[in-house]
């Protein structure tokens, strides 16, 4: 109501206006719910456009066309694959004018017979607006036109799609030299397929490799053909199965392909018409690709820019219509075991890591072993590292410390770089860690900190009116170790203190039928510890989890016997090394019934949050 009645509009609304309304005041609850995007009731430059966006099939083009009509349209930022967009007019009568005029039309999507209604609400904030520019994933490279048009039309004909051809749900592929099986990810070494690679492809092989762009002639070719709207599952090439470079020539069509790392972090790549994708290194072993599945891709609206990264520069951004596009993507045998430097990801290794894991514990000292080489020894190492990516503080951990009285006294059991110590400035506030390195880090903030083991806090007891204990008891090997933790915590509390306690969870956010994984098998006692795939789901609830060491330049030199799986993972002075840290990670209920276990406890609240079970506990 505040957003009509802020436009000059009379409150007594038809039916029509109702209507729409209601639908205005849901796209603002949608917006903040799931974007985080917050709109406001008075009226200014910015407004968000619920079902104007990329993610819809607006393109830059026809959306311009219709905000434009209602006056000077200083800034139109699409983001990629969101429903929605923004755009800021030179003043706000231009804004009011397209609030008004805007709201509730219908318009017709560029090449389709779809229609979509627009919703305007007007916003304070536009995010996004000044984004960082990515670069290549490690290893990759884009060769732009390296065969000529008339190579591009031989190379295309060369293929009979009539013969031997296998059909996939999302494209159709040929296998030539040797076939790749997918049913296990791999190749019959022992099995070449009559004819190998047609020798209409030797002259890209000798051009490839006088470049330096192939250091082995191939012997594998796998011919894809996608039709608008067919694409390729995300992954990573079998590295048991293929040597390091990997080649894919481009025909028919440009297209985007996406890249993702372990680590979350994501790349889109514009791979133009008669283009060459090159694969090696990290791009090749740790960052998984694929082509989503879809009619439109979004790219840069500028002309200059028709190769590389698809830059998050959002005012600049539009959608390109597919074509049907034929890849063909050259790969050598792989003759012996994978050796690279990447063991969590690599097939060959897993085999060897197997044998070599840490296994769980069987008694005190082997769990405070276990701990110090897996938790304390990797914290160290990953400690700068470590606190670059963790600036951002959650906001029900903000809630409740904004919730304590001043002049509250609060101890955060592993504060590691101190993200919350200078959340509420009347509190005071102390902290500690087990790692040294990051409670250097926090001096370096001024922070009240010291270092010590979680099991045994040097604060005299019963003095702090609350604790928080956000992502460490995961890290403690035995229930009898999480539980003694947990003592700790109430130990140090005054009667009616409170304590926050975050524990990573088993159930993922993303997967919605957790009964699985309450059936999941715990270890038991000299079980091997298995090695977590990043951002997948957990199949175990006592695991060792990668951590992808990034801008260390001084790393120890030290050789790792091959009987031994060692915190870290060396690889070459350009790769980044991988570290295991050991979580045990909880499942529903798990937390909260071990907290019922302590006495002179009453359990507040427990809840959920980004990945983590949760429990808000009182001392009685």
């Amino acid at each position: 109501v505040g957003g009509i009645k802020g436009t000059g509009r009379d409150l007594k609304l038809s039916k029509t206006e109702k209507k729409l309304l209601r639908k205005q005041i849901k796209a603002r609850q949608t917006l903040l719910r799931h974007e985080g995007v917050e709109c406001v009731s008075h009226a200014t430059q910015s407004l968000v456009i619920a079902n104007g966006g990329l993610g819809n099939g607006v393109s830059r083009h026809q959306l311009f066309r219709v905000v434009e009509k209602c006056g000077s349209v200083e800034t139109l930022l699409m983001l990629p694959n969101k429903p929605y967009s923004f755009v800021k007019y030179g003043t706000i009568e231009e804004s009011k004018e397209a609030y008004d005029t805007l709201n509730g039309k219908e318009i017709k999507l560029d090449d389709t017979s779809q229609n979509i209604t627009l919703y305007l609400n007007f916003v304070e904030k536009v995010p996004w607006e000044h984004m960082m520019p990515t670069t290549l994933p490690p290893g990759l490279m884009v060769v732009e036109e390296l065969v000529s048009p008339e190579e591009e039309g031989r190379l295309l004909e060369s293929i009979d799609w009539t013969g031997a051809q296998k059909s996939l749900k999302h494209r159709r592929v040929k296998h030539f030299g040797y076939e790749f099986r997918y049913d296990n990810n791999n190749v019959d070494k022992d099995k070449p397929l009559p004819g190998g690679i047609p020798d209409i492809c030797q002259s890209l092989f000798e051009t490839c490799m006088k470049l330096g762009y192939i250091k082995h002639k191939p012997d594998q070719l796998t011919v894809n053909q996608y039709e608008p709207g067919q694409g390729i599952p995300p992954h990573i090439d079998t590295h048991s199965a293929f040597e390091d470079e990997i080649i894919s020539l481009s025909l028919g069509a440009e297209i985007v392909m996406d890249f993702k790392h372990p680590d979350c972090r994501t790349v889109a790549v514009m791979l133009p018409r008669r283009s060459l994708l090159v694969m090696t290194g990290e791009s090749r072993y740790v960052w998984s690709h694929g082509i989503t599945p879809r009619k439109f891709d979004v790219i840069q609206a500028s002309e200059g820019q028709k190769v590389g990264t698809i830059t998050p520069d959002t005012g600049d951004l539009t959608l390109s219509r597919r074509g049907t596009r034929t890849s063909f993507t050259f790969r050598k045998v792989r003759r012996s075991p994978c050796n690279c430097a990447y063991p969590s990801v690599c097939d060959s290794q897993h085999s060897q890591q197997k044998e070599a894991a840490p296994s769980f514990p069987c008694s005190v000292g082997e769990a405070s072993k276990l701990e110090e080489e897996y938790v304390h020894k990797v914290y160290e190492e990953i400690a700068a590292h470590f606190s670059s990516t963790r600036h951002s503080p959650w906001p029900r951990i903000v809630e409740f410390l904004q919730t304590l009285p001043k002049g509250a006294v609060v101890a955060d059991i592993g504060c590691g770089n101190g993200k919350y110590l200078g959340i509420n400035k009347d509190l005071f506030m102390i902290g500690c860690d087990r790692s040294t390195k990051l409670v250097e880090i926090c001096g370096e903030k001024r922070f009240e900190t010291f270092v010590c083991d979680a099991l045994s806090v040097p604060i005299r007891s019963g003095i702090c009116d609350a604790c928080i204990s956000i992502a460490v008891i995961h890290h403690f090997s035995t229930a009898e170790r999480r539980l003694a933790t947990l003592h700790e915590l109430v130990r140090l509390l005054r009667p009616g203190g409170t304590a926050l306690i975050y524990v990573w969870a088993m159930e993922q956010e993303y997967n919605k039928q957790k009964s699985k994984y309450l059936k999941t098998k715990r270890a038991t006692c000299s079980d091997k510890l298995p090695v977590h795939t990043n951002r997948t789901d957990f199949h175990s609830q006592d695991l060792l989890v990668p951590w992808h060491l990034k801008g260390c330049t001084k790393m120890k030199e030290e050789r790792v016997e091959s009987q031994q799986l060692p915190s870290r993972a060396e690889g070459s002075h350009r790769d980044s090394p991988v570290l295991h840290r050991y979580y045990h990670v909880f499942c529903e209920g798990e937390l909260e019934a071990a907290c019922k276990t302590l006495d002179h406890i009453r359990i507040q609240e427990s809840y959920y949050d980004q990945g983590n079970w949760c429990v808000v506990l009182e001392k009685e």
